[in-house]
C-alpha cells in the first residue's frame, strides 16, 4: 500500500456483491482505493450459504481485509449503507481490538439509524412474493433480477439471509469507538431520518459529521462520487486537526 494512499473497505448492503463497488474507483478522488469486501452468497462466492448473523460476518471480513493489507498498519476507513453500516461499525471494533492491524482513521455510515435502533419494518418469515415486495419498499432499491423468476429463484436465499442479519442484529459491544464517525443520508430518504442518523454520535468519543446529498435511501447508486468527495474532504479535516 502507497503511504500517501488510504483504503475505503465497503461492506455490502443487503444482496448486493463486490461488483456494486467497483465502478466507484475510476471517479474516487486521487489517493483513495475502493477495497470491496466479498461475502458468501454472491458473485464468486455465490455457492457458499450466506451468513445470517453478523459475527462470522465481520470476522470473515476481517480475514479479508489482513490478507489483502498484509502488515500494513494503515490507513483505512470502513464504509457501510443499510446493512453495510452495522457489518463496518461492527468491523470497526475487531479492527480496533486488534494490535498490528490497520490504522483505522474514520467510519463511514450511509442510511442506517444507530446501531442500537432496531429494524421495525421486517420481511422475515414473508412469503416469496410478500417478501420481494416489502424489501423493495423498505430498501428504496429495485434489484432488476428479482424481477425475473428464475433469477429470484436464485437471489432470495441469499437476500433472506441477509435481511434476517440485519433484522436480528445486536451490537456486540456498548464501548463508544475512538474514531471520528460520519453519518451519511440522502436528502429525500424516507426510511432514515436527521435524527436517525445522528444516533451514530452515541458510537463514538470521536467526532460526529451528519451529512446529506442529494437523493433518496439509494442516494449511493446513483452518484458515488459526491459520496466519495465527502469521504475524501472528511479525512483532510480529520488529519488537518
Amino acid at each position: 500500500m502507497a503511504d500517501d494512499e488510504t483504503v475505503l473497505i465497503c461492506l455490502p448492503f443487503a444482496g448486493a456483491g463486490p461488483s456494486f463497488f467497483t465502478p466507484w474507483q475510476p471517479v474516487a478522488p486521487a489517493g483513495l482505493r475502493i477495497l470491496p469486501v466479498s461475502l458468501p452468497g454472491r458473485e464468486k462466492r455465490f455457492p457458499e450459504p450466506a451468513y445470517t448473523s453478523v459475527a462470522p460476518a465481520v470476522e470473515d471480513a476481517y480475514a479479508q481485509v489482513a490478507e489483502e493489507l498484509g502488515g500494513a498498519g494503515g490507513p483505512v476507513v470502513l464504509f457501510g449503507h443499510s446493512m453495510g453500516a452495522v457489518l463496518a461499525y461492527e468491523l470497526a471494533h475487531r479492527i480496533a481490538g486488534s494490535p498490528g492491524g490497520p490504522r483505522l482513521d474514520a467510519l463511514v455510515v450511509s442510511g442506517s439509524p444507530g446501531p442500537w435502533t432496531p429494524r421495525t419494518d421486517r420481511a422475515g418469515g414473508l412469503p416469496d412474493e410478500e417478501f420481494a415486495v416489502r424489501v423493495r419498499a423498505f430498501a428504496g432499491y429495485d434489484h432488476p433480477a428479482l424481477a425475473v423468476p428464475e433469477m429470484r429463484e436464485l437471489l432470495l436465499p441469499t437476500l433472506r439471509a441477509d435481511v434476517q442479519l440485519h433484522e436480528s442484529y445486536v451490537p456486540s459491544s456498548a464501548r463508544p469507538l475512538g474514531v471520528p464517525v460520519v453519518s451519511v443520508r440522502g436528502r429525500e430518504d424516507t426510511l432514515v431520518g436527521a435524527s436517525q442518523a445522528a444516533e451514530w454520535g452515541r458510537a463514538t468519543t470521536g467526532e460526529l459529521t451528519v451529512a446529506e446529498l442529494d437523493g433518496g435511501h439509494m442516494y449511493l447508486a446513483e452518484q458515488p462520487g459526491a459520496l466519495l468527495d465527502l469521504v475524501a474532504a472528511e479525512l483532510r479535516a480529520v488529519r488537518g486537526r
